[in-house]
């Protein structure tokens, strides 16, 4: 029995969405116990069909239901209701290598990070991880690079390991698989330390089927980009469209001030009145842009306020 003064080993838990995974959540757990025995394994049932729960719970595993449909929804019940100083998370469709997971959380506390996202790697087998979905990763990647900064390679991943200050300082708002994404934007906004680290990716197991939709799934996901842009960067954003405004009245001024010079007339009113708006709204944008910034500069910093509450993860706790 540990004394007050002797070091104790962090508290690691797995925690596994999952929506129909009959066929590959039994194989997951037992891979992660097998690789990681001393964490507790949770299942967060997002109201399957099959004998997902079942499975999950006769393996060992702790189950959850969610009501809610969406990942991003079982994800914020993940972060919410499990007591641990290091979460791996994972998908429950057996395709994330489990081995991979010890020399993670290696990394995640020999680096002190608070995220650590294990990059895809398919070995050659192409049709683990389909061309369609390589490129639009990579787009929304870079996409996300360019706005927010910061440097990753496979931002969609699902395999991925946290703190306990970024777990519990994340205010997830996204409801689908758009949620790694937020995850993304969460380290860069509030300057936490993260890394990567490349993990082989498998084949889902015979009979298990991906519930993941290319087209619908990267709409989502770039309208998830759009809204965080404007969420986080409203000035930029803001500044943007009153510069476009400010640009179409300068186009309908323009006329109308040589005629002025020739004629000293302004013939047509309807015109001069929507070249008048378009100015008077390009500024309320611009002043709004200017509003809205300060609010979300406030609301940085009581984000980071919360993250920098939570204790440091260590090895060796006083």
């Amino acid at each position: 029995m540990a004394t007050l003064n002797e070091p104790t080993a962090p508290t690691v838990a797995v925690i596994v969405p999952c929506y129909n995974e009959e066929a590959a959540i039994g194989q997951v757990i037992r891979d992660f116990a097998a690789a990681l025995p001393q964490a507790d394994i949770y299942v967060f049932d997002n109201n399957s069909r099959d004998q997902t729960a079942a499975v999950a719970r006769a393996a060992g595993a702790h189950v959850f239901h969610v009501r809610e449909k969406g990942k991003g929804n079982v994800v914020r019940r993940m972060f919410a209701d499990v007591q641990a100083d290091i979460y791996i998370m994972v998908d429950g469709d057996a395709t994330y290598h489990a081995p991979s997971a010890p020399a993670m959380v290696e990394k995640l506390l020999d680096e002190h990070l608070d995220m650590l996202v294990g990059c895809r790697v398919d070995e050659g087998a192409k049709a683990n991880y389909r061309k369609g979905h390589r490129f639009g990763n990579r787009m929304l990647t870079g996409s996300v690079m360019q706005i927010f900064g910061g440097q990753f390679t496979d931002m969609l991943s699902g395999y991925r390991v946290f703190s306990r200050r970024f777990a519990k300082s994340f205010p997830s708002l996204s409801s689908g698989f758009e949620i790694e994404t937020e995850l993304t934007v969460h380290a860069l906004e509030n300057a936490m330390p993260y890394g990567e680290t490349d993990t082989p990716y498998g084949a889902r197991p015979e009979g298990s089927d991906s519930k993941l939709c290319t087209y619908k799934d990267g709409i989502r996901i770039a309208r998830t980009i759009v809204r965080l842009y404007m969420f986080e960067r409203p000035l930029a954003c803001l500044s943007i469209l009153a510069v476009a405004c400010a640009l179409c009245a300068l186009g309908l001024t323009i006329p109308l001030f040589l005629t002025w010079l020739e004629t000293g007339m302004v013939p047509r009113l309807p015109t001069a009145v929507a070249a008048t708006g378009l100015s008077i709204f390009a500024m309320q944008l611009f002043v709004a842009g200017i509003i809205l910034d300060s609010i979300g500069k406030s609301r940085r910093e009581m984000r980071r306020f919360a993250y920098l509450a939570i204790p440091i993860l260590s090895r060796t706790p006083q």
